[in-house]
């Protein structure tokens, strides 16, 4: 059961990653906004380790040209699925969207 609802989580975090990859070259300002999401968050948790190397992955990867970024967020990878975790985009899609992904999702897992 814990493994089905980790593999429900990650297939969520991976539609809304590919929804955020497929507009990102054309939102610019979204890289703005996960860097100032990361410094904020990273004042939230300085005591947390993991959270700061997780969001040292992340700035770094935002320091790489934008098609590299969109092939992290929707690589089937477990470090791909490690930082969806944690992504810095939280904020890009609407909160309707979301609600829409998650509803989405739960219907075709209650379906299966």
């Amino acid at each position: 059961m814990l493994r089905q609802v980790h593999e429900h989580h990650d297939r969520v975090s991976l539609e809304i990653a590919r929804r955020i990859a497929r507009d990102l070259p054309e939102r610019p300002e979204w890289i703005i906004m996960a860097r100032g999401n990361l410094a904020r968050w990273r004042e939230i948790n300085a005591n947390a380790p993991a959270l700061l190397r997780c969001y040292a992955e992340w700035d770094a990867l935002l320091d790489r040209p934008v098609d590299v970024v969109v092939g992290q967020l929707t690589a089937d990878t477990d470090e791909s699925r490690r930082l969806r975790q944690n992504s810095p985009f939280a904020g890009a899609l609407s909160p309707q969207t979301i609600w829409d992904i998650k509803r989405g999702m739960r219907d075709d897992t209650i379906a299966a």
